[in-house]
């Protein structure tokens, strides 16, 4: 319990004194509808994936008061092979660890049940459906993983988020963090009773019609 209550505070202090500085300083955030974004959880924020420091700005914009139950998704393969990287990951980002290499199902569990009891307990998780960072500034195929979660708790809002400009603020396999300004639009929630293709067809869409909303001259 003790060790739960000092790494609460250890990440409380990281998002405080290391991420929001970084955000707010070093990038800075134009956030369109932020009003849109849940005040409290349950709920599932769907994002694009160009970068690590995706992650760093969904949290940063919903605040510290909502930073114990926020949650993001993220690979197990990746995060949790080295022991520091580990406990960073789970402790101070607070990520949910899912295996992509396994595809078998151990009897009675789903890939997926981790995420589900984050959303039963309330929190507000962070899902990345293109499934691994990709080229900046360029939307990949998503993977219909979130058309099931969606199915799984129809009563919890699906939030579509678009993320410009930190693919090129720290691209993925450079470890030079470039000053490049983010831009971050926030879309209505996603019909969860729509069927599995209709639901990712219309994330699709919604999608691409939040990023048409980025100036063209904003794309060079």
């Amino acid at each position: 319990l003790l060790l739960r209550a000092m790494n609460h505070i250890l990440r409380m202090m990281f998002f405080a004194l290391v991420v929001r500085p970084l955000m707010i300083i070093v990038l800075g955030t134009n956030i369109r509808r932020p009003e849109l974004l849940p005040e409290k959880g349950p709920a599932i924020i769907v994002a694009n994936h160009n970068s690590h420091l995706d992650v760093f700005a969904l949290i940063n914009v919903l605040g510290l008061k909502r930073l114990p139950i926020v949650r993001p998704v993220a690979a197990a393969d990746y995060f949790m092979t080295n022991p520091l990287r580990r406990w960073f990951a789970t402790n101070i980002v607070g990520i949910i660890p899912i295996d992509r290499t396994k595809v078998r199902r151990e009897r009675g569990k789903h890939p997926l049940d981790p995420i589900s009891k984050v959303i039963e307990s309330g929190g507000i998780v962070l899902l990345f459906p293109e499934g691994t960072r990709g080229e900046p500034e360029k939307l990949d195929e998503f993977q219909s993983g979130v058309a099931l979660l969606a199915k799984l708790h129809p009563d919890v809002p699906v939030i579509p988020v678009f993320l410009h400009g930190l693919g090129k603020a720290l691209p993925k396999g450079d470890p030079l963090l470039v000053p490049f300004f983010c831009d971050m639009f926030v879309g209505k929630p996603l019909d969860s009773s729509l069927s599995k293709q209709d639901f990712m067809n219309s994330l699709n869409q919604r999608m691409d019609d939040l990023a048409g909303e980025l100036p063209m001259d904003h794309w060079s």
